[in-house]
C-alpha cells in the first residue's frame, strides 16, 4: 500500500455548505483508506475572480493503486459528481488533485522542475498532459498546503526536501489572506477520532 496526498475542492455549488458537503461525499468514494482528513477550509477562488470561495480540504490516502490508475479513479468521482472540464482555473463542481505518491517523481525529475519553475502567466495557459508528481504547484498554494499541514505536516517534498509544515510557514502573508478552517475537527478516521 502506498500513502498517497490528496487536495479536495469545490464551489460551484448554490452555497458553500453545499461545497462543503460535496467534499465529504467524495471522501466516501475514495478507493483505498482514508486515514486522515482536514477540516474543512474556506479559501478564495484562484486565480482571485475566478469565482466564488471554495470549500477546501486534504486528505491522506492509503491504497494499493498505482498514481495513474488512482488519477483515474479521481477524475472518475469528478464526473459523477457532474464535472466537465471547460475553462482552466474555472469554477468547479469537485476537484480531487492527486499532490503526491509517497516520495516518488514522476514521469522525471527534470519535467517535474520544468513544471515547478512555469511562469505563471504560462500556467494560465498551458497544462500537463500527463500525471506529474509532486504536483507541481503544491508548494505555492495556500488552499492545498493549509489543509494538508493538517493531516501530513512532515511529509516531505522529494525535490525541495522542505516539509508540508515549511512550505506553509513560507507562504505569504498575501497567499494565506482569507484562508479560514471552517468547521469539522482534523484527525484519524476509520480510527479512534474523526475528522
Amino acid at each position: 500500500m502506498t500513502l498517497h496526498l490528496v487536495a479536495l475542492g469545490a464551489n460551484s455549488g448554490v452555497s458553500f455548505a453545499a461545497n462543503a458537503r460535496r467534499l465529504t461525499r467524495a471522501c466516501a468514494e475514495l478507493p483505498g483508506r482514508v486515514v486522515r482528513r482536514s477540516r474543512i477550509w474556506r479559501t478564495p477562488a484562484w486565480p482571485p475572480g475566478a469565482g466564488p470561495d471554495f470549500a477546501n480540504a486534504a486528505v491522506v490516502l492509503w491504497c494499493p493503486m498505482a498514481p495513474s490508475a488512482l488519477l483515474e479513479a479521481l477524475h472518475g468521482i469528478e464526473a459523477r459528481a457532474g464535472r466537465v472540464r471547460r475553462a482552466r482555473w474555472g469554477a468547479r463542481v469537485l476537484d480531487l488533485d492527486l499532490l503526491a505518491s509517497g516520495g516518488l517523481v514522476r514521469p522525471d525529475v527534470a519535467l517535474v522542475r520544468n513544471w515547478m519553475d512555469l511562469a505563471p502567466a504560462a500556467q494560465a495557459r498551458i497544462a500537463p498532459e500527463g500525471l506529474v508528481l509532486p504536483h507541481p504547484r503544491m508548494q505555492d498554494r495556500a488552499f492545498v498546503l493549509l489543509p494538508l499541514v493538517e493531516v501530513a505536516p512532515d511529509w516531505r517534498h522529494p525535490l525541495t526536501g522542505r516539509t508540508v509544515r515549511a512550505m506553509a510557514r513560507a507562504l505569504p502573508v498575501a497567499a494565506r489572506r482569507g484562508c479560514v478552517p471552517v468547521r469539522g475537527k482534523h484527525g484519524v478516521v476509520n480510527g479512534k477520532t474523526r475528522a
